[in-house]
């Protein structure tokens, strides 16, 4: 009987063993993982106005809490890849798991010169998380021809 229980300790052993090593690699993978989009915008749609560019963002809060304001340094570039302006747009507040529409009209600019939007980073955001809500895990996308960069 003696033999019997250490031949029951080592197949217990190697079993535990075993799991280790098999949940170790996991382990690593959600290390090196991305972190989870809290936050995406979309570029959704662009319409030429009299006064300018009329863009509409369709943005997605996922952080799990409120974002009480949040505005975003942009730089609009032409077709040809050049800064056409510096700007900031204002999203105010997005609540979580609530989509919400921004509009903005761009003074002067028509829409098919613009060629990319770039969300260079958050001039404010107001939320519970901190500040990197608003830039960790932003994912952007674009429904128009316009390429969306961050």
């Amino acid at each position: 009987m003696p033999s019997a229980i250490r031949l029951h300790a080592f197949f217990a052993a190697t079993s535990l063993v075993s799991g280790l090593c098999l949940a170790i690699p996991a382990i690593a993978q959600d290390a090196d993982a991305a972190p989870a989009a809290t936050l995406s915008i979309e570029l959704n749609a662009q319409q030429q106005t009299e006064r300018g560019c009329k863009l509409s963002f369709l943005a997605r809060n996922a952080s799990g809490a409120d974002i009480a304001a949040v505005v975003f340094e942009t730089v609009l570039f032409d077709t040809n890849g050049q800064v056409e302006r510096l700007t900031l747009f204002d999203f105010a507040a997005l609540p979580a798991n609530k989509p919400r529409l921004r509009q903005f009209v761009v003074p002067g600019l028509q829409c098919d010169a613009l060629g990319q939007v770039l969300i260079n980073g958050a001039a404010t955001c107001d939320a519970p998380a901190g500040a990197q809500v608003c830039t960790d895990g932003l994912t952007l996308s674009s429904r128009t021809d316009v390429e969306m960069m961050g």
